[in-house]
Parts: C-alpha cells; structure tokens; sequence
C-alpha cells in the first residue's frame, strides 16, 4: 500500500469543535475535533461519511450530534473529510492519519465508523491499525471492497442497514455480517432509506449504547 506521511496541524477554534487541517505528504486532510479538554479519557470515534466526502455524518448530522454526547463519558471525536472522495485507497490513508492523529493525542483507542463507502473504508483501515481500533461501526455500507473480516475478531462489529435502502441493498450488511466473526451485531431499521433520515432516534440510542459499551470492554452488544 502507498504511504503517507502526517507533516503537521494547522488548528482553528471555531465554537463547540476545533477546525482541523491535517497536513500530509499528500495534501491537507479537513477535519472536526470534538474534545472536553479536561479530562484523562485515552477512547475517541473516527467518524467518515460515504463516497461524496465531507463531515456531519447521514441521519441528519449524526456524527456531530453523537459527538457532542460522548464528551459526557470522554470519548474524544474526530470527523474527517476526505481529500480524494470515492477513491478507496486514498480515503483509508486519510482515516490511518487520522488514527495516528489522535493517538498523539493520547487517545489510543480508536472506535471508526462509516457511513456507505465509509463501510469499506473503516472495515479496511481497521485490518491495517488493528493496535489501535477497538470497534468498527459500519452504516449502511457497500459490501464491493471488502473482504477477511474474519480476521478482524475479537474486535466487536456493528453493521447497520435500512430495509428500504435504495442505494446499497440491505443484503450488504447481511452479507458483511456474515462473513465476519463474533463478535458482532446486525441492526436493520424498517421503513428506513440509505440516509438513515427515517430512523434517527433509533440509530441514535443503538450506535451511542454500542459505542459506550465498546469503550468499556463490555455490555450485551458485544456478543449476540
């Protein structure tokens, strides 16, 4: 795989999450901080979004809605913003700078979540900084470009899918949830379409439990 290098941060305070632009050998990476500051927490969420790029997450500004309530528990959240949108191998460099980012934070266990093509971006980036993932959550996710989840056990996986998606069928996630190990869960929301828009409040209480519950290394998520 190509490499790249993190050469620096340029940082911009801007309210409630700090603007970030990570620069590499490769070009800069935008991204969201989301961190109390004051606590001793070592546990964060990489956040990324499908093949369009960009921050906020789907369902309506997800990611930086569940960012805001992890603070509480001091899990630390970055959203990251990729530099070359819809090309696989780009975007999983951009999501292990990102985990190597935060680790110089001294937040060393990294929860990833994506969303459609962000699936395969996390579920890849996950294979290759498995010493610092803790859990990978995939949301509405392709299954094309991916392959030896198995390997991935005992990390926990969360595979997440509308029933109605009319982008990436369901079966994606079966699939995906299939080929993996325990542990792991299959959530599919009725009556909800590839943005998530339709079952916010559920995906909401479902992926903030599973998130709590794999930071502390417990809870009936785990293992089905």
């Amino acid at each position: 795989m190509s490499s790249i290098t993190l050469m620096g941060v340029e940082e911009l305070a801007s309210g409630e999450a700090d603007d970030l632009f990570l620069q590499t050998d490769r070009g800069p990476i935008r991204a969201r901080f989301h961190d109390s500051g004051d606590g001793d927490g070592d546990a964060a969420v990489l956040w990324v979004f499908g093949s369009g790029g960009g921050l906020g997450g789907p369902a309506g500004g997800l990611y930086p809605r569940l960012a805001e309530r992890l603070l509480e528990q001091d899990i630390a959240s970055v959203e990251l913003a990729y530099r070359k949108p819809g090309e696989l191998l780009e975007c999983l460099m951009d999501v292990l700078v990102g985990i190597a980012w935060l680790a110089g934070q001294e937040r060393k266990r990294v929860i990833l979540v994506g969303h459609s093509f962000g699936g395969a971006v996390v579920l890849n980036a996950a294979k290759v900084a498995a010493n610092h993932v803790i859990g990978v959550a995939a949301l509405s996710s392709q299954s094309a470009g991916i392959d030896g989840l198995a390997d991935l056990s005992p990390m926990p996986l969360l595979f997440v899918h509308g029933e109605e998606d009319e982008v990436l069928p369901a079966s994606c996630s079966r699939q995906l949830y299939e080929q993996a190990d325990q542990p792991k869960r299959l959530i599919h929301y009725p009556h909800c379409l590839h943005g998530l828009d339709e079952c916010r409040d559920a995906l909401d209480r479902d992926l903030l439990q599973w998130i709590t519950d794999t930071v502390r290394g417990s809870g009936p998520f785990l293992r089905e």
